[in-house]
């Protein structure tokens, strides 16, 4: 199966190095280069607004899908292709789910975890099996993939998680990444 959209998972502010922004924007460009959609948050800020405005500008379809709380705190996109609000972040998510083939995780705070976690559960345990590539952009995520290897280590996950979470360090590499799937 190709790959044909996928699911941007990241924050809703710019975080305080600039090439968190610079990433999220270079990859919505990057998906009009390989030809994939965007599915993410729907929001119009932070790390959220610059991939899909980055997409927009490439000619991307994008997929937004905002729980109704968040339409003010995220301020929803209203220039994107499609834009669902939905009652909660239990359908958000579920949906962004249905409508991606893979997931890039970027930069992002609690929520981004939560997505990340999420799909790496439900990967592991067969209910989908998405490719998942963490942007691990300036060493972000160094200290979270050191205690996934700990966790691995002490014998709390069934598998080596790294055969499940393929790490990129440029907006660049995640794109290659995706196209050889």
């Amino acid at each position: 199966m190709s790959i044909q959209t996928v699911a941007v998972f990241c924050g809703s502010k710019d975080g305080l190095d600039p090439a968190f922004l610079q990433e999220a924007t270079a990859f919505g460009n990057l998906l009009g280069v390989i030809g994939m959609g965007l599915v993410y948050g729907g929001g119009n800020k932070g790390l959220m607004g610059a991939v899909a405005n980055g997409a927009m500008a490439a000619g991307v379809k994008v997929i937004g899908v905002i729980p109704e709380v968040l339409t003010t705190w995220e301020h929803q996109h209203e220039g994107i292709t499609e834009l669902h609000v939905v009652s909660d972040m239990h359908i958000r998510k579920k949906m962004m789910y249905e409508l991606c083939d893979a997931a890039l995780i970027l930069p992002g705070g609690n929520g981004t975890l939560d997505e990340l976690f999420e799909m790496l559960t439900w990967n592991t345990l067969k209910i989908h099996d998405k490719k998942i590539i963490l942007l691990n952009c300036n060493g972000f995520y160094d200290h979270l993939i050191a205690h996934m290897r700990m966790m691995q280590a002490q014998g709390f996950l069934y598998e080596n998680f790294e055969h499940r979470l393929m790490v990129a360090t440029t907006a660049k590499e995640a794109a290659a990444l995706l196209q050889s799937f």
